[in-house]
């Protein structure tokens, strides 16, 4: 047993970069399983969130953040970028996430923040699938002249083309520890977050640019009887106006809505699920810190 400890490594690596750069899709990739939402929307993760990779010789925890940008004018952008700072402490490896040839101003924040980093930063360049070979090399170039990396590494989250060797890095960057979790789990969340996370999931994907940034989801109920689980799920809107734009013509909207959560949640949980959705309205909840925390927008 001491032998096995010696030879084995655990640690916390987090991935962060700039809003909408693939930091989700790249943990659900590595993890082999959906734990985080995506949406081709900023700032759909609001979450830290811990996706663990179990192997004979390595249990890498990755720290899912939301995505790091200029604006902090709301409770609930401060609150955004807190999660993802805080995430940056005590960890063992960085991943900081680009988005192929684009570098933006929120690019050049986040790099600025990891300048001070106690840990080894590696620098994800995502959605290579996109580009061409020919122009990925000289900015590949240009990139490692911005700060001292450990390392690049191109990949793309999407396909998983080089996703492995990324891993690999990560692995060797770990100290020799014992794991922190059980080699069956997958994430610190519960199913009652995971739930909440999908039917956000399928709103922000539904809805237009602005409405998703102004609902939060909440579990009521969770339970489960022999081969069926029955989920509750409370949607808050900011305005009495958008309940009737989330709930859709006829209650279209927000049967698709809850039909395609449904079969998310059957696939993850290997269960039939009976999912009830419902929304109120709990006016500017985005802009009141008391209203965040009350629903769960809390940060260690």
């Amino acid at each position: 047993m001491q032998e096995e400890t010696i030879n084995f490594r655990c640690g916390f690596a987090a991935i962060v970069g700039r809003p909408n750069v693939g930091k989700s899709t790249l943990m659900n990739r590595i993890l082999g399983q959906k734990i985080s939402i995506t949406s081709r929307k900023p700032q759909t993760t609001r979450h830290r969130i811990l996706g663990i990779k179990s192997t004979e010789a390595c249990q890498a925890i990755y720290v899912d953040t939301p995505g790091l940008h200029n604006k902090d004018n709301k409770a609930m952008n401060r609150y955004l970028n807190q999660a993802a700072t805080t995430a940056l402490k005590d960890v063992d490896v960085v991943l900081f996430v680009i988005s192929g040839l684009k570098w933006t101003e929120e690019d050049e924040t986040v790099l600025e923040r990891l300048k001070n980093s106690n840990a080894p930063v590696i620098l994800v360049v995502n959605q290579i699938d996109r580009l061409q070979k020919e122009s990925l090399l000289p900015h590949l170039e240009k990139l490692s002249s911005l700060m001292k990396f450990h390392t690049i590494v191109p990949l793309s989250a999407k396909t998983g083309d080089n996703v492995e060797n990324l891993e690999q890095e990560v692995e060797r960057l770990l100290p020799f520890s014992p794991p922190y979790f059980p080699d069956d789990q997958i994430t610190d969340r519960s199913m009652r977050f995971i739930a909440a996370e999908i039917v956000r999931e399928k709103l922000t994907r539904q809805l237009g640019q602005e409405l998703p940034y102004e609902l939060t989801v909440e579990i009521e109920a969770y339970e489960t009887e022999h081969d069926l689980v029955t989920i509750h799920a409370l949607i808050w809107v900011a305005r009495p106006g958008q309940k009737a734009i989330v709930i859709g013509k006829g209650g279209h909207g927000l049967k698709k809505v809850g039909q395609q959560a449904r079969q998310d949640l059957e696939k993850i949980l290997e269960q039939k699920v009976l999912l009830k959705l419902w929304v109120k309205v709990k006016e500017g909840w985005s802009a009141d810190e008391r209203a965040l925390r009350s629903l769960g927008y809390t940060e260690d």
